[in-house]
């Protein structure tokens, strides 16, 4: 294992958080919500228009107004744009206090002293993304040449692509390269499609797609991640 690529949203942090917060102070009149649920849900419909937000055929803002709402009616929820237009302000201004899970800033650690190339390979906008990435203060162990953002590279996961442009740029071995994400359809197949190592941390408990791509590792827990890097080091 000579290099180590991490997703950087519920993968490194817990993204829950910031959306729960939001929640919370934005539709707080909706006391009974299932906010984990409505989670899940909204990234799901934000998978469905995120490769038309990255072509430009569909604004930030009617992505971030859609997922919300969706996810919402998908419960029986109803709100307003207005209402998400809100709840999208709140969760940026939440999203800008976000902090590493302790065990990754652990595992970080370990690996930038035993010298292995670390480096990010991240879906969406750039500059939000990159604002995420400087409030999580990667750039302590990860070289900003090394961190690789869709909409700058010109092609997101799972497209073998951006995979193929990381592992042009970084000059990679496949077989001694790792790669760990939250997402089953853009980390591990796209990892695995391309031949390098990958590790599924399936915190949210989603249940495995039927096919025939098998993540090396599956994890549950940023703990569970550390203990078994740390295994191989």
């Amino acid at each position: 294992m000579d290099t180590i690529l991490f997703d950087v949203d519920d993968t490194l942090y817990d993204q829950l958080q910031p959306f729960k917060n939001a929640f919370e102070k934005s539709l707080n009149h909706l006391r009974n919500a299932p906010i984990e649920e409505l989670y899940v849900s909204s990234r799901k419909h934000s998978d469905t228009l995120f490769n038309k937000s990255e072509a430009g055929t569909v604004t930030l803002l009617e992505l971030h107004t859609y997922r919300i709402m969706t996810a919402c009616k998908e419960f029986g929820i109803e709100i307003s744009y207005n209402e998400a237009i809100e709840f999208q302000k709140t969760y940026e201004e939440h999203q800008k206090k976000i902090t590493l899970f302790p065990e990754i800033e652990s595992l970080l650690e370990l690996l930038y002293k035993k010298d292995k190339q670390l480096g990010i390979l991240t879906n969406g906008p750039y500059q939000h993304q990159l604002m995420k990435i400087k409030q999580l203060g990667l750039t302590k162990w990860i070289p900003k040449d090394n961190i690789f953002i869709s909409s700058a590279i010109g092609s997101a996961k799972p497209d073998p692509l951006a995979f193929e442009v990381v592992e042009k740029k970084l000059n990679l071995n496949k077989v001694k390269t790792v790669f760990i994400g939250d997402s089953f359809e853009n980390d591990v197949i796209g990892a695995k499609q391309v031949g390098w190592n990958s590790i599924w941390m399936n915190h949210r408990k989603k249940t495995r797609p039927g096919n025939t791509i098998h993540p090396d590792k599956i994890i549950s827990t940023p703990k569970q991640l550390l203990d078994l890097i740390d295994s191989y080091l």
